[in-house]
């Protein structure tokens, strides 16, 4: 298998999940704008996707993955698909637990998450939306284990594609659903429950390929059997410490949606707007680079074969910092053009564009530390070595909220976001700090290299400065083809600029052609 190809495939169908997002996200602009509403359902939304993040994306995957990947690099089929049940019971009849505790317990989560509602319509709001969106945890949950399955086993097509459904059932129901309900704002939750249900059902026909579609255990004996398997009590022994890794990053979200939700109205949604650009670049190149190599490098070291799991994470980090530093100068430099082209239409007005370009200014500093976390923290996870990011994610928390007390008084929204930034900076560099440390990073030219990277940037970052600054793009609203075409055009130049810079100083793709073993 190819990486590089593997990956750009990976990214291809990722684009495409981050296009229709984009599509998502300025319908839900021009339609619901930056209000107490769009508020509301941020908050509502968060709390599922923060347990998503927790049973599935996160604690789940780091702990799952390798230990599959280990028994698949022994040819067992047998025992992959005894893995696969045991762990596949355990993690339905937590999920129905979790789901239920959810639906009943929705008032008191949103006072936690978003102090500021209390008492106001938003809070009703959310609350509502929670409710209907809390099962849409259990869904995504096992999605997330037929995705595992499916990237060990080098699969990456259907997970890669399966977020588009997401957003086509949230597109259909902003779009539909909305102008026949008296709080139009309550079909987005509906939505998310509806694309919770296509994206599940899309994976069974691909696990039934390669004859790995999880048995679920619905008796009590089934249960038993699947808590004593000695493979899913190693997944289970590697989960606690990935769920409080998973839980710190997310505690650390919980503290940044409280303090938006009472800073000026509209916070919560600038930053939302912002998150999804932002996550753009993370997707395409930390998501996909991070899922191509765990199941790569959890063979590499069951084998024992540390030199090639050296290498990979060696190529998974020349490529992210190739491919991360032109994105995270964009959002620096670029993101007024980037706001209004994508937002500013309906009743998101010129100081939601204004604000959100705020937000995405500070996402750029920390943009490239973002991505480094999800190339990095694979190399502990394919050694089922999941403490040491708990350790560092603890101390990343207490450095992220000793910023947010310096950012935000001085620069609102803005300086939440700058505060995840600069925190995902420090963990990006103690992470690699610890791999270099445990010999699992080659050495290599690292200062030549920057530095013809640096060089490369430097026309690139000029010709994005003039751009922004060439036309009034809040004022282009009302020629909105002008300026998606100018976007267009100006994007277009600077990443030709970019990569002729980069065959310049010397830089060539074909070192990137890298195979798996």
């Amino acid at each position: 298998m190819n990486l590089l190809s593997a990956a750009a495939k990976v990214s291809s169908l990722t684009m495409l999940s981050r296009i229709t997002g984009l599509l998502r996200e300025t319908l839900i602009a021009r339609s619901f704008g930056a209000s107490e509403w769009t508020d509301a359902f941020n908050v509502a939304f968060r709390l599922p996707n923060l347990l998503r993040r927790l049973f599935a994306e996160g604690a789940f995957s780091q702990a799952f993955v390798p230990i599959l990947g280990e028994i698949s690099s022994n040819g067992d089929q047998k025992q992959a698909q005894i893995l696969v049940n045991a762990v596949s019971t355990l993690l339905f009849w937590a999920l129905l637990l979790t789901v239920l505790v959810g639906v009943i317990g929705a008032p008191a989560l949103i006072l936690i998450i978003a102090t500021g509602f209390k008492g106001g319509p938003a809070y009703d709001a959310s609350v509502v939306m929670t409710r209907i969106m809390f099962p849409y945890i259990g869904l995504i949950s096992l999605v997330s284990l037929s995705a595992g399955i499916l990237n060990t086993f080098q699969r990456f097509a259907i997970p890669a594609f399966t977020p588009v459904l997401l957003n086509l059932a949230l597109i259909g129901s902003a779009i539909f659903l909305a102008p026949h309900l008296d709080q139009p704002i309550y079909a987005l939750s509906i939505g998310v429950l509806i694309g919770g249900v296509l994206q599940l059902a899309i994976q069974i026909p691909a696990l039934s390929r390669i004859g790995l579609l999880p048995r679920i255990g619905l008796l009590p004996g089934a249960i038993k059997a699947a808590a004593a398997n000695p493979d899913a009590r190693r997944v289970l022994r590697l989960m606690g410490p990935a769920v409080f890794a998973v839980s710190v990053a997310q505690i650390s979200l919980i503290i940044n949606t409280n303090i938006a939700s009472r800073l000026q109205a509209g916070s919560v949604s600038w930053l939302s707007y912002a998150d999804r650009l932002m996550e753009f670049p993370t997707a395409l190149l930390g998501v996909a680079l991070g899922t191509v190599l765990l199941p790569s490098l959890s063979k590499a070291n069951a084998k024992n074969d540390l030199v090639h799991a050296g290498e990979l994470l060696l190529w998974g980090l020349q490529l992210t910092f190739l491919l991360a530093a032109p994105c995270a100068l964009a959002l620096f430099i670029f993101g007024e053009p980037l706001a209004a082209v994508l937002y500013h239409y309906g009743k998101f007005n010129a100081l939601d564009v204004v604000m959100t370009q705020r937000a995405l200014a500070a996402y750029g500093v920390g943009l490239i530390g973002l991505i480094l976390v999800k190339i990095l923290a694979p190399g502990f996870y394919s050694r089922q070595d999941i403490r040491t990011p708990v350790k560092i994610g603890l101390l990343v928390l207490v450095a992220t909220q000793l910023a947010n007390l310096v950012f935000v008084p001085w620069l609102g929204h803005a300086g939440l976001a700058l505060s995840v930034g600069t925190g995902a900076c420090l963990n990006a560099t103690l992470l690699w700090v610890g791999l270099h440390r445990r010999g699992a990073l080659p050495s290599s030219a690292w200062a030549k290299y920057l530095g013809q990277l640096f060089l490369a940037l430097i026309p690139f970052a000029a010709v994005l400065f003039y751009a922004a600054g060439a036309h009034n793009w809040i004022e282009l609203q009302a020629e909105p083809w002008l300026r998606i075409g100018l976007l267009a055009l100006w994007l277009g130049i600077a990443a030709i600029v970019y990569f002729a810079s980069l065959a310049l100083v010397g830089i060539r793709w074909q070192k990137f052609l890298r195979h798996a073993k």
